[in-house]
């Protein structure tokens, strides 16, 4: 089914607050390929942004196994760091079809527990269409 370009501008529920903790790092760093005692890897806010992820996909009735990540980007207000509580809120930016296939823009703002933007993940998703 394709995905409903009504979409675009809507946002969803922020997700439940992550606390980014030593050891959420350090499995993160490790995860990728990075050092455990290291600062806070630049991309660790896909942490928060895929729950954001994983709540839409639920609300819209979309299978993640139909879902191809085209493209992720980070815009940074501050760096995150150990302490933080993070939350993210995604708003569908686009919704174009090609090919049969469903391109997904969305972005999602990164708050700290003050409500302060952190950083602001944008991502482009491919929906894959039905088999012919």
């Amino acid at each position: 089914m394709p995905i409903d370009a009504d979409l675009v501008g809507r946002a969803f529920p922020p997700t439940a607050p992550v606390e980014v903790t030593a050891d959420s790092v350090a499995a993160f760093a490790t995860s990728v390929g990075g050092r455990a005692d290291g600062p806070v890897p630049p991309t660790y806010p896909i942490v928060v942004t895929f729950a954001a992820l994983q709540d839409f996909l639920a609300a819209e009735q979309i299978e993640l196994s139909r879902i191809v990540h085209g493209d992720q980007r980070f815009r940074y207000a501050r760096p995150v760091v150990v302490g933080d509580e993070l939350t993210a809120t995604l708003t569908v930016t686009g919704v174009r079809s090609i090919g049969g296939n469903d391109i997904i823009a969305t972005s999602s703002d990164i708050t700290d527990a003050t409500g302060a933007v952190v950083a602001t993940a944008t991502a482009t998703l491919v929906h894959r269409g039905g088999a012919a």
